[in-house]
């Protein structure tokens, strides 16, 4: 099972495909959406998205009568005699308000009671709260009261306040029950007026949470001091038709947050009954919609990053964030859309690691089929054109004109015999390290080691098209068998400094066409050149044993080759070869020296 799954993992990082970085980025993000995970982000970026939008102007209908430290410092410590509520009551009948609502608990029994349920009677318009648990105003209070109103409120875990309890169990909440006092709301049917989109969790038949739209800070919010207005310092008529919330702002008494600030508990009903008042309901997609969006901006995301370099793949992760949050902030302002922030930007991010990841991979595969084989020059050139060569984590076969190079040590078994091993391997290392490197400074790729020979390639992994360009690695060939003579003789004294013995070497090449690919299974692989070029130039290369005079350099080239260096590297023809199942006579030539 492993196996597979890595197996699959391996085919999959090694496609071409574009879209495959992001469709695997979607599927995780997908599954981080359905699990939740993305949720907590989400909720930051609520916050984040007030903060950029601002404050929006309060309902002018809504008030604020609060029980605060200049209150206090009058009245004594809360809770009060009920007689101070009387006082409020009996001034704010003059007024005239649309609702009253008090967001402080009548639970206990007091000797005043008769004298505030008579008050609350005249009014006419009052709405007292009920808290958790089935904490119900005092019966006589009740009787008295327009309605009751639940205040159960549950901040998120971190302590904001982005939710709010409209309807518990047939009860609303203080503000809807406010705005049905006034007549501004229909008492048929509560959740009626409700976008089914603006309800942030619900248990049917039992109660309803809604998404909180915070207009804005609660100084914006016309608020009058207890005492003050008992004691006929405000206006009745900033009252006048107004929805005048009665609650506790002293520090230290129901506090709460809001993505603005810290608040006291009555402004949250404040800001409920500004969402109706206003029509602001802040909305969100479905749940299901964000896998089925993850998905969508993981795709996109992938394959607008695939093939880009690094330059622009930074920018362009810099610009798809701030584009989506250009949307969701607009959204949010002008339609109160709560769009997703966490769950594209995170899958941005996701989709890029996975692009890189592939990319990686995909240089990892490439770089394992040439590293041994090319210069790091090539290497980078290879790697910065992989899509004209490298699909599905191979070299797809290629037919090119390419020179061949073989080469091995002369008496090499004898060598081998006299040497110990411990001695044979470091000495060939040394020698094929050098040699390697001429090959491959001069644009060859090393094909393959036989034992002690040598078998090089240029030409690939890039096609020529031209006849320069073919003449060009011809010339290339030759040129690496002259500086591998002269570095020859330098690790041939070195050899000689050190007791081991120095080496002759003898080389074929040979020009003509070859199937340049991955050679190999799934499991390993590796790039080679096959066809009757190669056989011609293994052919070739043993011939200098027999063929010493006039070959200088133990350098036997075909006269295909020939053509193609012959105006800078001299020759001259020394023979003829006759390959077994080919007609053709192969005519042979030797390289006398170099114009250069």
């Amino acid at each position: 099972m492993i196996l597979g799954v890595r197996g699959w993992l391996r085919r999959t990082l090694i496609r071409d495909y574009p879209w495959w970085p992001g469709a695997i980025a979607g599927a995780v993000s997908a599954a981080i959406a359905l699990l939740g995970l993305w949720e907590p982000l989400e909720r930051f970026g609520y916050n984040q998205l007030f903060k950029l939008r601002g404050s929006l102007s309060w309902n002018e209908r809504i008030v604020t009568v609060a029980i605060d430290e200049t209150s206090l410092q009058v009245y004594g410590q809360f809770p009060w005699s009920r007689d101070r509520y009387v006082q409020l009551l009996d001034v704010l009948n003059d007024a005239d308000p649309a609702a009253i609502g008090f967001d402080v608990l009548f639970l206990d029994p007091s000797p005043q009671d008769a004298r505030l349920a008579e008050a609350i009677a005249r009014n006419g318009r009052v709405v007292l709260a009920r808290g958790a648990w089935g904490e119900e105003p005092l019966p006589i209070l009740q009787d008295a009261a327009a309605a009751v109103g639940q205040i159960l409120h549950e901040a998120d875990r971190d302590g904001i306040s982005r939710q709010a309890t409209l309807w518990i169990e047939g009860i609303p909440n203080l503000s809807l029950a406010m705005l049905q006092v006034s007549g501004d709301l229909p008492s048929s049917d509560l959740l009626a007026e409700l976008p089914q989109r603006a309800i942030a969790r619900y248990q049917s038949g039992v109660w309803y949470n809604f998404w909180v739209n915070w207009p804005g800070k609660m100084q914006a919010v016309p608020t009058y001091s207890f005492v003050d207005v008992v004691e006929g310092r405000v206006p009745m008529s900033a009252f006048a038709n107004k929805f005048v919330f009665v609650g506790a702002v002293a520090t230290g008494l129901d506090r709460k947050i809001s993505p603005f600030q810290a608040i006291a508990g009555v402004y949250i009903h404040a800001a409920v009954a500004d969402n109706w008042l206003e029509d602001r309901f802040l909305r969100r997609w479905p749940a299901w919609v964000s896998p089925w969006a993850a998905i969508a901006f993981a795709l996109g995301t992938g394959w607008l990053l695939s093939g880009l370099d690094w330059k622009h793949r930074v920018g362009l992760l810099l610009l798809l964030p701030s584009v989506w949050v250009g949307i969701a902030l607009g959204a949010f302002t002008w339609v109160n859309w709560w769009l997703p922030t966490a769950t594209p930007i995170g899958t941005i991010a996701l989709s890029a690691i996975a692009v890189q990841v592939r990319e990686q991979y995909q240089k990892q595969q490439l770089m394992r089929l040439f590293e041994t084989q090319v210069a790091p020059e090539t290497a980078r050139t290879i790697w910065q054109q992989r899509h004209e060569i490298f699909q599905h984590g191979a070299v797809p076969p290629q037919e090119a004109i390419a020179t061949i190079l073989f080469m091995d040590i002369r008496g090499f078994t004898t060598i081998s015999e006299q040497m110990p091993p411990r001695e044979l391997l470091p000495w060939l290392n040394e020698y094929l390290d050098v040699m390697s490197n001429c090959i491959m400074n001069c644009g060859g790729a090393i094909d393959k080691y036989i034992g002690d020979a040598i078998m090089a390639c240029f030409g690939v992994p890039f096609v020529r098209t031209t006849e320069a360009e073919i003449q060009q690695d011809a010339l290339n060939a030759i040129a690496a068998c002259f500086k591998m003579h002269e570095q020859l003789q330098v690790l041939n004294r070195h050899f000689k400094a050190t007791g081991k013995p120095p080496i002759r070497f003898g080389i074929g090449i040979h020009t003509g066409p070859v199937i340049a690919g991955s050679v190999g299974g799934s499991r390993r692989s590796n790039y080679s050149v096959l066809g009757d070029t190669v056989n011609i130039a293994a052919r070739l290369e043993p011939m200098n044993k027999e063929i010493l005079d006039n070959n200088p350099y133990s350098l036997l080239i075909t006269r295909e080759t020939f053509a193609y260096v012959r105006d800078r590297y001299p020759g001259r023809k020394v023979g003829e070869l006759q390959l077994r199942g080919r007609q053709e006579i192969t005519e042979i030539y030797s390289i006398q020296n170099s114009k250069i």
